[in-house]
């Protein structure tokens, strides 16, 4: 901030609640094609609490309700423009599952319920309330900062990020930073606040098994039956044991972890190190071994019908270094007879632990907590692999998390891959600034090729 505004006040907690929950308002359900509302009247509503503040914003539509907003940068002290930047689309929400109807936004226990809440309208309405309390008391940032609200980053940004990238690359072409979605989180360990900081993500692959059999009548004898074939290919990838793999990342982190517990970290302890992450360990241990998970099943049209095909779709995440294990493994596992299709197909990233933007997130962390221990991390999800990898920056190392360490639910989060720095962060639940949760049944949830054989 410069001299001229470091004297005024800006207040971005007056409205952040608010504008979070009407965000969370706006359906924006994706369902991986072209069934779900759109992403336009988030754009709309986004845009419009910009042109309030007399902000200008372009709006980018590859095809009917698919938007993306962007704001380009002003000004600013000659340094390249830093990119911020979070999506609009939410994953689809049952309402049978939530205590809540999922697109209320309903205040329950101190926390703001709803799909989005989380992943990541949270962060759209904290942006959105920064800029705008920003441009109200004119506390203009020393940096130019461009925004970009993308849309289809759940189903892997190819109507958003790619569409800035590919048809718009000069509303981002100066950036060299980004802040976005995801990347580390805190912990304790025996006592020891844990910061992570991401520097490797896996990669992902969203894949259709597909089996195809003889048609019959369900009375009898069929030895060619699409749906037992493809069972078994399911229930075969669904139970498979993924060995334990550590990635440089990975090695860093249980050492650390190691030597907080008084031991030496080895791939046979691996696991039990992982544990002493408490509830955060169901997420670390996906990252020291590959998964694939299967999530959809479907065949047939009655009872007494054999079809001739049927149908699974399979998410997988890979570690860096082991991608050609992955694949080699869940050939071998689907077996003869069993098509794989990619849905979606993108690459790990793993990015040395190191340089400036590291060196600056440790000293903000240990100002604030002089005990804490800092240390990278692997991210299991690929939420902003879609769309860092969309934007084409140069590999780097980079991430922030920023809870305060009586924050008994860590919220912040960064991540790093693909070029631009990677950072996020948010509220920790009971800040001034409001918290949010996305819901398990009944629960709060804190804690969101081709084969032919």
């Amino acid at each position: 901030m410069s001299q001229t505004s470091e004297s005024r006040t800006y207040d971005p907690a007056a409205e952040v609640v608010e504008l979070c929950r009407d965000l969370i308002r706006i359906d924006t359900s994706n369902y991986g094609d072209s069934a779900g509302p759109g992403e336009r009247k988030a754009a709309e509503y986004a845009a419009g609490l910009l042109d309030e503040v007399g902000i200008e914003s372009r709006l980018y539509e590859p095809e009917p309700g698919r938007t993306s907003l962007v704001r380009a940068g002003a000004g600013g002290d000659g340094r390249a423009p830093l990119l911020v930047h979070g999506h609009l689309d939410v994953v689809p929400a049952a309402a049978e599952d939530w205590q809540v109807d999922p697109f209320s936004g309903e205040i329950k226990d101190g926390f703001v319920w709803g799909r989005g809440a989380v992943d990541m309208k949270d962060f759209d309405a904290m942006l959105l309330s920064v800029v705008r309390a920003r441009a109200r008391t004119g506390a203009a940032p020393e940096r130019e900062v461009v925004i970009c609200l993308t849309a289809d980053e759940e189903a892997g940004g190819h109507k958003g990020a790619e569409v800035i990238v590919n048809d718009h690359p000069d509303e981002i072409a100066d950036c060299t930073e980004a802040i976005g979605e995801v990347g580390g989180f805190s912990a304790t360990v025996r006592g020891r606040r844990v910061y992570l900081i991401e520097a490797a993500e896996k990669g992902m692959a969203r894949m259709k098994l597909t089996a195809r059999g003889r048609a019959g009548h369900g009375s009898m004898i069929n030895s060619d039956n699409a749906v037992t074939r493809l069972s078994g290919a399911v229930a075969r990838i669904g139970a498979h044991q993924w060995p334990v793999r550590l990635t440089p990342t990975m090695e860093v982190l249980l050492a650390a972890v190691a030597d907080i517990a008084g031991t030496e970290a080895t791939p046979e302890n691996a696991e039990a190190l992982i544990e002493e992450f408490g509830s955060a360990a169901r997420m670390l241990g996906a990252v020291i071994r590959n998964t694939a998970n299967p999530t959809q099943l479907g065949a047939g049209y009655k009872v007494n019908v054999i079809p001739t095909e049927a149908t699974a779709h399979i998410d997988g995440r890979f570690l860096p270094g082991y991608e050609d294990e992955f694949f080699d493994t869940l050939r071998e596992l689907a077996g003869d007879g069993i098509e794989i299709d990619f849905l979606s197909h993108q690459q790990p990233r793993e990015t040395p632990y190191e340089g400036d933007p590291v060196a600056a997130m440790t000293r903000s962390l240990l100002a604030e907590d002089p005990d804490a221990v800092v240390a990278p991390y692997l991210m299991s999800g690929g939420p902003t692999r879609s769309t860092s990898t969309s934007w084409g920056c140069a590999p780097t190392a980079s991430r922030r998390s920023a809870c305060p360490p009586t924050s008994t639910s860590p919220r912040s989060s960064t991540a790093s891959t693909s070029g631009c720095r990677w950072t996020r962060w948010s509220s920790a639940p009971g800040s001034s600034t409001g918290s949010s949760t996305e819901s398990e049944p009944g629960r709060p949830a804190c804690e969101k090729m081709h084969k032919r054989g």
